[in-house]
């Protein structure tokens, strides 16, 4: 079984995303991040519904209709709604920023 907390490469030169489950209506991953940031002018406008859990570290959301930035701690969980415009504007570079992501598909959307 395996565990979301183990085998972290110990070199991430960028955030480091792995995919557990895929299917028609939901893909869930694993995301890691060290520092890493959404490159400045740059955002995601996904498709899907994206449930994120902070499960590790700290971070902040930054979205394009918001002012203000929303703080992650562990435990922490939002819903982006598809077509939310959102970037990661922080993540703690003491220690890996570990995140649960699942996305949504639409009914009949692939």
């Amino acid at each position: 079984m395996p565990n979301l907390f183990a085998a972290i490469p110990a070199d991430l030169p960028e955030e480091w995303f792995e995919t557990l489950l895929e299917s028609a209506a939901v893909r869930i991953e694993r995301i890691v991040s060290r520092g890493h940031v959404t490159p400045p002018g740059d955002w995601y406008d996904q498709d899907q519904d994206e449930w994120v859990l902070l499960l590790q570290g700290e971070a902040r959301l930054a979205y394009a209709d918001r002012e203000a930035e929303l703080c992650l701690q562990a435990g922490d969980h939002v819903l982006i709604r598809a077509h939310e415009r959102h970037r990661v504007a922080f993540t703690a570079t003491d220690q890996d920023t570990i995140w649960l992501a699942v996305f949504l598909n639409a009914a009949g959307q692939e």
